[in-house]
């Protein structure tokens, strides 16, 4: 990046270059919106249900292993999509918005270039109320942004963001243009056409970069992640891609899902997908789950409260298996469990801190001919292997047909003391963010 050179920001904000190498954009807040959150189907779900976010556009939370609530809960970070029928495409301008819960009103606190239809802007609280994180592509390459909710100053990093460390030290992130090369609507729109990765690079792949420095390093190679693969000859002539990067709740150890493509090899097709772990500072690279195990059936991997262990929908295939299970296992690939032999795994798994709850979607495409593109929003008790529907919302809009990668799933997440769940959904063709209450069921007290 060229230092020493003003330059604007997605929104034309100007930017100048500070010490360190940072940025400073001199950002705006629009005004506080206030109005009414809406019951979703009063007396019909299982819990109480609202609809948060208001009825003029497109609006989406993170991640189902992203919380959206703020540590005090008061606020919820959601992004506003500029349309809902196509992918993002460099120079679409998506809007940040801070909603206040208690308030019950909204307003921009960013705009970006940086997002995609499935995570949005990747938005994600640091410690406090203060700091809201995300990114944007600033003078051709896509970088962490960090907004002071507090005084309006925003700061833009060295590096990108894929996920925020605990203590709001560090981000590490794969370059998010090149995420979209396995799958689109996780990274940042193309602003380079024609890159990609060819076999697997010593001097690319997982990027750290400190906040408190701004220092920008390679944490990970892909070239050391392959070696460290099963059957690291498979994968010689293939291009090696990282995925989802994620801290577990310590900041300690750090999962990281590895893609392969062998374009033009017809025997050697998919992304041919295996999970890693290693320490936060890059070492003890350890394959968990391998290509050969993934092939079986699997969906994305989140890191368990506890720090230590790995919730996953996969088919164990190599224990006899053939139906696709909610799945417990360590950071190291140890003690492998299916976490209930009663309801077969779906969608988006997530559990409370003692593993007795257990939340998750169905993907709409499995449920077609029973809810009539209606996806359910599961409660599993774990320990009674019993299940309430929270709720059931409509996801499966038309124009979904001709192009998946605008599918929307809900997504659930909970809130910070598991108290609610977050989700999203379209009853009325419009992408939106909803609540459920669950005080009603869940009577643990969760930090």
């Amino acid at each position: 990046m060229k230092r020493r050179e003003f330059f604007k920001t997605s929104a034309g904000l100007l930017v100048t270059p500070l010490a360190l190498d940072l940025y400073h954009v001199n950002a705006w807040f629009s005004e506080k919106k206030k109005y009414t959150f809406e019951f979703y189907r009063k007396g019909e779900t299982a819990v109480p249900v609202k609809k948060v976010t208001p009825s003029d556009g497109f609006y989406l939370h993170t991640f189902y292993d992203v919380c959206p609530f703020s540590p005090s809960q008061k606020y919820l970070a959601v992004t506003k999509l500029p349309f809902q029928n196509r992918d993002a495409r460099f120079g679409d301008i998506a809007e940040i918005c801070l909603i206040d819960l208690e308030e019950e009103a909204i307003k921009t606190v960013y705009k970006t270039k940086g997002w995609g239809v499935q995570l949005g802007a990747n938005l994600e609280w640091g410690k406090t109320d203060r700091f809201l994180y995300t990114n944007d592509i600033i003078n051709n390459e896509a970088v962490c942004v960090r907004i002071d909710l507090e005084t309006g100053e925003i700061i833009a990093y060295k590096g990108p963001k894929y996920h925020l460390s605990p203590n709001e030290d560090t981000v590490i992130g794969f370059p998010l243009d090149l995420i979209n090369m396995t799958q689109m609507g996780y990274g940042v729109p193309d602003y380079s056409p024609g890159k990609e990765i060819k076999g697997a690079p010593h001097d690319n792949g997982l990027w750290k970069t400190n906040l408190k420095t701004n220092e920008k390093k390679l944490l990970v190679s892909l070239e050391k992640a392959s070696q460290s693969a099963t059957d690291p000859g498979y994968l010689q002539g293939g291009n090696c891609y990282f995925f989802h990067s994620k801290f577990n709740s310590r900041g300690d150890k750090i999962m990281q899902v590895m893609r392969c493509l062998f374009p033009g090899n017809p025997q050697k097709k998919g992304r041919n997908a295996s999970l890693l772990t290693f320490s936060g500072s890059g070492g003890n690279i350890k394959e968990i789950i391998s290509r050969e195990q993934w092939g079986y059936g699997g969906n994305h991997p989140n890191w368990h409260p506890n720090g230590n262990s790995i919730i996953m929908n996969i088919v164990p295939g190599w224990l006899g298996e053939k139906t696709m299970r909610f799945c417990k296992f360590d950071a190291d690939g140890n003690n492998f469990e299916i976490l209930s032999e009663k309801f077969s795994g779906s969608g988006h798994p997530s559990v409370t801190p003692d593993t007795k709850y257990l939340l998750s979607d169905y993907y709409v495409s499995k449920l077609k001919n029973e809810y009539n593109g209606e996806v359910p929003v599961r409660l599993i008790d774990l320990t009674t292997q019993t299940e309430v529907h929270i709720c059931k919302i409509f996801t499966d809009m038309e124009y979904m047909k001709k192009n998946p990668v605008l599918r929307l799933d809900p997504h659930p997440v909970w809130s910070r003391d598991y108290k609610q769940v977050c989700f999203n959904g379209a009853p009325n063709g419009e992408r939106s963010v909803f609540i459920a209450r669950l005080d009603e069921i869940i009577v643990e007290k969760y930090e």
